[in-house]
């Protein structure tokens, strides 16, 4: 039997201030130095050093422009805290008879929550990154309510049959019918917020990310941020509203750090979040406040197909809850990775597929990685590295990935997420809707990451790991929502199933014993 007893979560604190090649933080080695020139590691091997200088982030350029628009909004719009937004959670999980199952021959895991319907098959809203309390917070508490057992999902929107990738009307979506039809509109991703209560119920609430930005009249405003890529005309402004896909988020603190695939990392405040419908009636008309020009604003939650101040009424999309990006993290080297595809270049700007936290370790890690399927002529399986957390706290200058960088073993790439513990490496690997995905554990070992036993079976569209440390569980969801809903085709012209099932998706998580087995 292979022991992973995740030592790391007690080891003793490690100097700040060594370098090192694996996250032991013990013995430098001088392959993976921090301070390496850009490019001078390029692919060597599955699990081999990778240069950590091309994970280098720069505060992104509309930082400042960011921090006062969201001030102005602050002004417009009330708040609401956490545990506000957890009291009023709209939605059940189905923690006792969820019979959703996305694991097919792959062991159960120890923990299976199943989504409400419509998020379970949703076509547009795709999950993806997962996070927690545990991550936030030391004693995993937050707030003046001390809440507790909070998860986070986030999912993306990637289904809007009438919309362009810069948000334009095309197709067959007429005025009628985007009225009709919300699913018209980018929405861009959305987080939710899910919590198990004293009562043992589950119970969640989707919030919209949010872009603030001055309109045509010099309004403050805000729109969803935007999945897809968008233009590619170089513009500071728009390029921070296009190309979110969500793969990974962290909350720390009261930030939450989301990945951006090409650029980097879009933060988002916890202390900013905010409530277009404080009366909890759900109806159109609660007072808002005044911007600039002291005109007094109403809200409109009834109506789901606009967004921001519209002739001095508010609108999201129907979401109760916004929380608005206030900063960015952007590479600070070319990205030269290919579009179109999942291949990765070997050296230069990373993609930021995924994000996980590292408490086992001194200072807190944030851990980015790449997903990646390599083609001939782009071998990578995907980079992976470390940055201390609480240097992104920063709004201005540069933060360098420190400690480690490695490409990843698994030699046919697909890696979803993957989280360090100490001297240990996990990693999810999807394998398409037919298959179980793997639970892959690494050990770091001279530098290099190496197999530490089989794989473990895990769910089909296994995404993003979190773990929640007084429980020793390591979480994560599914993505795939089983049969097209409506019997429609995908793209490929295929029917959408997971293992040929009625999968659907659901929250899960392995237990300590689960990643201890052989």
């Amino acid at each position: 039997m292979v022991t992973l007893a995740l030592t790391g979560l007690s080891a003793p604190a490690q100097a700040e201030e060594t370098p090192s090649s694996g996250p032991a933080l013990q013995e430098p080695q001088a392959t993976v130095s921090a301070v390496a020139p850009v490019g001078t590691l390029g692919w060597t091997a599955p699990g081999g050093a990778a240069d950590p200088s091309d994970f280098t982030l720069q505060a992104g350029a509309m930082n400042a422009t960011t921090a006062a628009r969201v001030a102005r909004l602050d002004g417009v719009l009330p708040k609401s805290g956490v545990s506000k937004l957890l009291a009023d959670a709209n939605r059940t999980v189905n923690t006792s008879s969820c019979t959703r199952d996305p694991f097919g021959t792959a062991p159960a895991p120890a923990l299976k929550w199943c989504l409400e319907n419509d998020d379970s098959t949703s076509r547009e809203w795709i999950p993806q990154a997962m996070t927690g309390v545990s991550d936030a917070a030391d004693n995993e508490q937050y707030g003046t309510g001390n809440d507790t057992n909070i998860q986070l999902y986030a999912s993306y929107d990637n289904w809007d049959p009438g919309r362009d990738s810069n948000g334009n009307e095309v197709g067959d979506c007429s005025d009628d019918e985007l009225k009709a039809n919300d699913a018209c509109n980018q929405k861009g991703v959305r987080v939710s917020f899910v919590q198990r209560r004293a009562d043992g119920t589950v119970k969640y609430r989707h919030v919209l990310l949010g872009w603030t930005y001055e309109n045509g009249s010099e309004h403050i405003s805000f729109d969803g941020v935007h999945a897809s890529e968008g233009s590619t005309v170089p513009n500071p402004d728009k390029d921070m509203q296009n190309g979110l896909h969500a793969g990974g988020m962290v909350w720390y603190g009261h930030y939450l750090y989301v990945a951006d695939t090409r650029n980097g990392i879009r933060i988002f405040d916890m202390e900013k979040i905010m409530d277009l419908d404080p009366n909890g009636d759900g109806k159109a008309g609660d007072e808002m406040g005044a911007d600039t020009d002291g005109v007094k604003t109403t809200s409109n939650v009834e109506v789901k197909t606009k967004v921001g101040r519209q002739n001095n009424v508010w609108y999201s999309f129907g979401y109760r809850y916004v929380m608005p990006q206030v900063a960015a993290w952007k590479f600070k080297a070319d990205q030269s990775n290919p579009t179109g595809t999942f291949k990765c270049v070997s050296t230069g700007a990373p993609k930021a597929s995924y994000l996980s936290l590292d408490r086992s370790m001194t200072p807190d890690r944030l851990i980015m990685g790449e997903y990646c399927r390599p083609e001939s002529g782009y071998p990578s399986p995907g980079r992976i590295a470390s940055f201390p957390v609480k240097s992104l706290e920063n709004r201005s200058g540069e933060v360098a990935a420190e400690g480690w960088a490695n490409y990843l073993p698994m030699t046919n790439g697909g890696a979803q997420g993957a989280l360090a513990m100490g001297d240990y490496l996990y990693v999810n690997q999807s394998a398409g809707h037919n298959d179980p995905g793997n639970l892959w554990r690494y050990k770091w070992s001279n530098g290099a990451l190496v197999s530490n036993g089989s794989a473990i079976k895990t769910a089909t569209g296994a995404e993003d790991l979190y773990y929640e440390r007084g429980a020793q569980r390591l979480w994560s969801v599914s993505e795939h929502y089983g049969p097209a809903v409506n019997a429609e085709a995908l793209e490929d012209g295929s029917s959408a199933k997971c293992l040929g099932l009625v999968c659907e998706r659901v929250l899960y998580a392995h237990s300590k014993a689960q990643l201890d087995a052989p």
